[in-house]
């Protein structure tokens, strides 16, 4: 082991040099000798470096491991942490609440025309484009007075909503298709062209 105190000084490169710096050097430090460095074992990948490691072990200690992997496991979730890399249930949360927070966009899908729910019967397929996002950002004064006025219990009977919705803004044009008995149908206001809080 190398104390953090002593210097150690680089092999000469010629006898010449070496006599040179041991005389001038005798009061100073002994060099030290400079180990080449290690070469590292190359794997082809980490899976091989695993594989062959659980190959040296027994059955019964890839259980006993397993096991206590599996306690382990337990006792954080017993004990309500999320601690375990190999588990990672935060960051899903994490990625939920921010998709749960993007702004009001325009989305779109396609559809067929039955999965419109509109009572037409068609295997023809249509771009149906709709609103998605929340409007946190765009609450106003209004929206904070309701919501006061609403706890206060002021307002009663009237179905009214205190937030701003993400709804469309526009339409696109008309939509028209074939239904399954050959039957021909324009519908209108079907996707929306923009969308905004309201």
């Amino acid at each position: 082991m190398f104390n953090g105190s002593r210097t150690y000084s680089p092999l000469p490169s010629s006898p010449a040099s070496r006599a040179s710096s041991s005389s001038s050097s005798s009061s100073s430090l002994p060099v030290a000798p400079r180990r080449p460095p290690r070469a590292l074992p190359r794997h082809s990948s980490l899976l091989a470096q695993y594989s062959s490691l659980l190959e040296s072990y027994t059955e019964g200690e890839i259980r006993q491991l397993i096991s206590a992997l599996v306690e382990r496991y337990s006792q954080a979730m017993n004990s309500g942490g999320h601690e375990l890399p190999l588990f990672p249930k935060a960051g899903n949360r994490m990625k939920r609440a921010r998709a749960r927070h993007k702004p009001c966009a325009l989305k779109e899908l396609e559809v067929s025309v039955s999965e419109l729910g509109l009572g037409y019967e068609s295997d023809e397929t249509v771009l149906f484009r709709y609103c998605s996002g929340t409007c946190d950002a765009a609450v106003r004064n209004y929206d904070l007075s309701l919501k006061s006025v609403r706890s206060r219990k002021r307002i009663r009977k009237e179905k009214v909503r205190a937030r701003p919705c993400c709804r469309p803004l526009a339409y696109d044009d008309d939509v028209s298709f074939l239904d399954a008995y050959n039957r021909y149908y324009t519908v209108n206001e079907l996707s929306a062209k923009e969308c905004g809080c309201v």
